[in-house]
């Protein structure tokens, strides 16, 4: 670990609040239903998973406030980085597992993280999203420079893209970079950025070429200690995740901070993001398939009107469209991984489709069982309470809802 990242883990541990109404184990990450799209290798991890989660992440507290997140985001890392996890988004000559990248196992990994921990699963998602345009386009050096100590929990990867006036619009992007002497020099901000303040580095889109459009952007690789680089504020969510704004004061950046070709940023980002975005959907799965356990368990125990929840037909609608909503969204979203597993070509339909379907009915299955628990499920130490602050991001980040309509629709028109 580096010292900076030790530094930062010596602040005070969390404190742990009692989950008044969460279940004494976590639903087990079944892998029956969507066997077809398994290997056996897939349902071996979705075994190990169950255990390591429940070992590890389960027990964890939910941090109260920022910082605490912040603190925990770092003890998360090194818990990823000993079990390797990461490895399965990164090839085995750099330090990842055989077989990698394989998204299915990706997939399994988020959707189990997600249901136990949304801030463990927003750090591995980050640490498969900073990392995989290295993995794309990354030079030997820079995928050995970066690759392995991601994997090894040792370095903390951060993807930055958005800006004040770009989020879907990514090429009215305004930081640039230009060529200097010695390398590059950046200057602009970029907001709403995951991990921002605690990353080791980023990977940075800035534009080099501005009459080109979209085609003038490029991708760079920015060490968090590159002169000029510097931590702007937190930028706090209703859900525990470490998120900023970082600016750009004239950073200096050497030549071979380039990843990629210059002016194919665009290109890159677009790739990551269309490889990855099918595990959002699997986050998704993981929130759900937590909240309609959650919601079984209290509409078995909690009685009403002399009998329990359970036995109100208006309850038991609930329950069968939530099961029927995340049934529907993992079959998606493991076809989806299945495909982009095998084929070589681009799967944007069947990501963009799972990823739309899985985190709407994950919203909706969370949402119902708010509904189910009553009082009991606002309450601040509830998980449904945190899920619910949780699943709503995912219908934004890496592509809203409705931009994957539009990709949906223009392929549709497109064949």
């Amino acid at each position: 670990m580096s010292v900076r990242l030790a530094g930062k883990l010596a602040s005070a541990p969390c404190h742990r609040t009692i989950d008044l109404f969460s279940l004494e184990t976590l639903p087990v990450l079944e892998t029956a239903d969507i066997y077809p799209f398994l290997d056996e290798h897939h349902r071996d991890l979705a075994d190990d998973l169950n255990g390591f989660v429940e070992r590890k992440i389960h027990p964890l507290p939910s941090p109260p406030d920022d910082d605490a997140g912040r603190r925990q985001a770092l003890e998360i890392l090194e818990i990823l980085g000993r079990e390797s996890l990461v490895g399965y988004a990164v090839p085995q000559a750099y330090g990842g597992l055989a077989g990698a990248p394989d998204l299915r196992a990706c997939c399994l990994v988020r959707e189990g993280l997600a249901a136990a921990s949304p801030l463990a699963d927003d750090i591995y998602a980050l640490q498969c999203l900073g990392s995989m345009p290295i993995t794309l386009e990354g030079t030997e050096e820079q995928r050995h420079r970066y690759l392995p100590e991601v994997v090894a929990g040792r370095s903390m990867a951060a993807f930055a893209m958005t800006e004040p006036g770009a989020g879907s619009d990514v090429a009215a992007m305004t930081t640039r970079a230009q060529r200097s002497e010695d390398g590059w020099i950046l200057s602009g901000s970029k907001h709403l950025i995951s991990n921002a303040g605690l990353a080791d580095f980023y990977t940075v889109f800035a534009v080099t070429d501005p009459a080109a459009g979209h085609r003038g952007i490029s991708c760079f690789l920015v060490d968090a200690e590159s002169p000029g680089l510097e931590f702007v504020k937190a930028q706090i969510l209703s859900s525990p995740h470490p998120l900023g704004e970082i600016a750009f004061e004239e950073c200096i950046v050497p030549e071979d901070a380039l990843l990629g070709a210059q002016g194919d940023g665009f290109k890159l980002g677009m790739a990551t993001l269309d490889r990855l975005r099918v595990t959002v959907a699997a986050a998704a799965c993981g929130m759900a398939r937590r909240a309609l356990d959650e919601a079984l368990t209290h509409a078995r125990r909690r009685r009403q009107f002399g009998k329990p929840l359970s036995e109100f037909q208006l309850i038991q609608q609930k329950l069968a469209r939530m099961a029927v909503d995340l049934s529907a969204a993992r079959l998606l979203t493991y076809r989806a991984a299945w495909l982009a597993d095998r084929a070589t070509g681009r799967v944007t339909q069947e990501s963009a489709m799972a990823k739309l379907y899985a985190t709407e009915a994950a919203q909706r299955v969370v949402d119902d069982a708010v509904q189910i628990l009553g009082g009991a499920g606002v309450l601040i130490d509830s998980p449904v309470d945190r899920l619910y602050r949780s699943v709503r991001a995912l219908r934004i980040y890496e592509g809203t809802s409705e931009v994957q309509h539009l990709v949906i629709a223009r392929g549709l028109l497109k064949a």
